[in-house]
């Protein structure tokens, strides 16, 4: 009879461990549309888009998304899955110019910048003048 009650709760454990183990953790994306800044950037179709406000001479416009831990904890872990996604729409990262949570990306003379926090994320499209030195 305890073979019986061991068997059962090992399989029970294994079902449960297979569900959790399967289950998808946070948001996770499928597909992508158009960034309102930039009809030729990519955003989590998903994410849900407001405005945002900027005083800085050097952007030209500007859209925060917000998504549940697009950035991981505390913003700490930049989505690499997005990044290649953007990748694929032809940008191009710039590594040497990542500035903590800011990250920028190019293609052709447009630049843009995109600043990763836990459960949002902002766009900027800088404007032509940006100096990347």
């Amino acid at each position: 009879m305890m073979k019986t009650y061991k068997g059962r709760f090992y399989l029970l454990l294994l079902v449960v461990l297979c569900l959790v183990g399967c289950s998808p953790s946070g948001d996770t994306t499928v597909s992508y549309k158009k960034a309102g800044i930039n009809e030729e950037f990519p955003v989590p179709a998903n994410a849900k888009s407001s405005d945002v406000q900027f005083d800085n001479s050097t952007i030209k416009k500007g859209e925060k998304y917000r998504l549940k831990n697009i950035g991981g904890e505390q913003g700490l872990y930049p989505p690499s899955e997005y990044f290649e996604e953007i990748n694929s729409w032809g940008w191009e990262l710039l590594k040497e110019k990542q500035m903590g949570h800011t990250n920028f990306f190019k293609k052709g003379t447009t630049i843009i910048s995109i600043v990763i926090h836990e459960d949002d994320f902002e766009l900027y499209e800088m404007k032509e003048d940006f100096p990347l030195h």
